[in-house]
């Protein structure tokens, strides 16, 4: 318990220490218009999770907010190395290059977060995560509550509505992101998998047939994949994950997931969004990004508005080169909201 608590006090002061009592600098993110504050925050199941807050430099009075909602997978969203990957490049190109305060939040078990393994955590635990995050903001006296904008990345685009919940916001922004059931979702993807592996129409068409009775019972019966396919040895060949999860989290993260009923988190939002999908993105299709877009407008007509950058992968390249005109339409969508009367 004691090393635990060395632990958290070390990472506070930008040390890890370990067990041992071996103390070692813990490589961090660093800015020129930025400083990070490091915190934490609790969810229900007592997993304390890191938070990273960033001011800008020289700022004076209260700053307008980015606040993150991140991925599915278990990558942190700490970038200590650089710009490794296309959603590093442009949360750290946001921080340094907008004048704004910006909050991430850790998911179970990622970095210095502690508690449930994240291949083991749920979809509730690390919700609760970002909701925890988004309410600690209010213990800063440097954020301006009245000027927050959530970006949500990929899997965190679809939710981002449930992260604020009794708070306003200027605005949320999806990108590469889903705005329909994860089933439909994922009987899309396996269709575009399968096409790419090289299957004819036809196997494609079959192996299609029998996903839709397998995440069926996956997805919407509660049943683990392992579970499914004891019952039906004939779609064995067909899996090609775990028994017990799928892309590294478990099966109870995907089925809460299929349970969100996102058509109604969507059409309940009143505020601007901005929806960003890359047309060669292979993980979240055109229908999953426009249906936020064409959610909110049903319901309020002319407060989405959906961006398709032509050649956009899901991580943010062209040509295999980070396309950094993205940055700057976040931030002038941003702008534009920030200034506009609430």
């Amino acid at each position: 318990m004691l090393a635990r608590i060395a632990a958290i006090a070390c990472g506070t002061a930008l040390l890890f220490c370990y067990p041992t009592g071996a103390q070692q600098v813990r490589p961090r993110e660093h800015f020129q218009n930025a400083e990070v504050l490091y915190d934490w925050v609790t969810n229900s199941r007592g997993d304390e999770l890191r938070t990273f807050v960033t001011r800008p430099k020289n700022s004076t009075g209260k700053a307008p907010v980015l606040f993150f909602v991140g991925w599915l997978s278990c990558d942190s969203v700490e970038y200590a190395q650089g710009e490794t990957d296309g959603f590093g490049a442009l949360i750290l190109r946001l921080i340094d290059h907008s004048a704004y305060a910006t909050v991430r939040t850790e998911k179970p078990g990622v970095g210095e977060s502690q508690g449930t393994p994240c291949e083991k955590s749920d979809f509730q635990g690390e919700l609760e995560g970002y909701q925890a995050a988004f309410d600690s903001m209010g213990k800063y006296e440097f954020l301006d509550p009245d000027r927050v904008v959530v970006i949500g990345l990929s899997n965190g685009g679809g939710f981002g509505p449930l992260v604020p919940r009794r708070h306003p916001v200027r605005g949320y922004i999806a990108a590469g992101s889903w705005g329909r059931t994860w089933y439909e979702h994922m009987i899309e993807n396996e269709r575009v998998r399968l096409t790419g592996e090289g299957k004819s129409a036809a196997e494609v068409n079959d192996a299609v047939k029998a996903f839709t009775q397998f995440y069926d019972l996956y997805l919407i019966q509660g049943q683990t994949p392992g579970e499914v396919l004891r019952q039906h040895a004939q779609w064995k060949d067909l899996w090609y994950d775990s028994a017990d999860g799928q892309y590294g989290r478990p099966a109870a993260f995907y089925q809460q997931l299929q349970a969100l009923n996102l058509g109604g988190v969507w059409q309940d939002v009143d505020t601007p969004v901005l929806v960003i999908r890359g047309s060669k993105d292979t993980i979240m299709s055109r229908a999953d990004s426009a249906a936020i877009a064409e959610t909110v407008n049903r319901v309020h007509p002319g407060k989405a508005r959906y961006l398709e950058v032509d050649g956009m992968t899901h991580g943010f390249s062209v040509n295999e080169k980070f396309y950094a005109d993205v940055v700057t339409a976040i931030l002038n969508w941003t702008k534009e909201q920030l200034a506009a009367k609430k």
